[in-house]
């Protein structure tokens, strides 16, 4: 079957962008793993459906590499709104676009009439374990040892439509995530399997990070995660509510604030690559 696709990133966080207002996908977890695969595929971390909706301007639908649903995704809906811009779909400064984990409202910055950046608000953080959710009982999770490779781990556990799990390092870079990332992810504690964010403190404002993603393995960069872990730098007093924060990711730089009502505003780019068609009875 031939798809048109475009293929956009926010800050290197890739996936595949299909418009369902044109076209239908009868099987998207198949799909997902058919053209996210870096080597037979297109290549992502994933596949993005944006589809009309019947509560908002648009609705997107993500499915990760390993073809399994997630609830929200903070690049990927940067890009779904910068589709709809661009694409006259919907061509307002503030949009609405339904996802798994509820509405977000997005905010589209513009200089001469063009897509510039886009900021969301990704609602209130969650911090009760049982809603994240966890294996745990108690208020919250917060500074909590969590044992992998018989080594504990201070852990902070926050959602944000979907679990994470953030860790203070002293060098994300030296970490060997292919080795840790699958045991924390695939950890008891976490019934749903969880998000896990590696991260170090420059300062205050700024903090660099690397992300292993259930489902996709590690990726460039990860909005929900970003703005988990500057929850987390807040609880742990290592930056100021309400006080945006610069996270360094492998793929670029979003900007969050953690504001003093609980919810979480996030800022970053929108990319378009490339597009085209493809024909998945080619793919082997």
């Amino acid at each position: 079957m031939k798809y048109k696709f475009t293929k956009m990133h926010g800050a290197g966080n890739d996936y595949v962008y299909i418009n369902c207002f044109e076209n239908t996908v009868d099987d998207p977890e198949q799909l997902s793993r058919l053209l996210a695969d870096r080597h037979k595929g297109i290549g992502g971390d994933g596949l993005v459906l944006i589809c009309p909706s019947e509560v908002a301007d648009a609705k997107m639908r993500m499915f990760n590499l390993d073809g399994s649903e997630g609830m929200m995704c903070g690049n990927a809906i940067r890009c779904v709104a910068r589709y709809v811009f661009d694409n006259d779909i919907v061509r307002k400064d503030v949009l609405t676009i339904e996802t798994k984990s509820g509405i977000k409202t997005i905010k589209i910055k513009t200089e001469d009439s063009s897509f510039v950046s886009a900021s969301v608000d990704m609602g209130k953080a969650i911090l009760k374990p049982a809603e994240i959710p966890m294996d745990y009982t108690g208020d919250d999770f917060i500074s909590q040892p969590v044992e992998i490779c018989s080594k504990n781990y201070l852990c902070t556990a926050v959602s944000m439509g979907n679990p994470h799990c953030i860790t203070f390092v002293d060098d994300p870079d030296n970490i060997d995530i292919e080795k840790i990332g699958p045991l924390f992810e695939n950890h008891p504690l976490f019934p749903d399997r969880v998000n896990t964010e590696f991260i170090s403190i420059i300062d205050k404002n700024n903090i660099r990070m690397r992300v292993w993603e259930r489902g996709s393995g590690e990726t460039m960069a990860c909005g929900t995660g970003s703005c988990a872990a500057v929850v987390a730098c807040v609880l742990n007093g290592y930056s100021d509510i309400d006080t945006p924060v610069n996270v360094h990711l492998r793929g670029g730089i979003l900007t969050d604030t953690y504001r003093s009502d609980g919810t979480v505003i996030m800022e970053g780019p929108a990319v378009k690559v490339f597009e085209g068609i493809i024909d998945t009875d080619d793919i082997v």
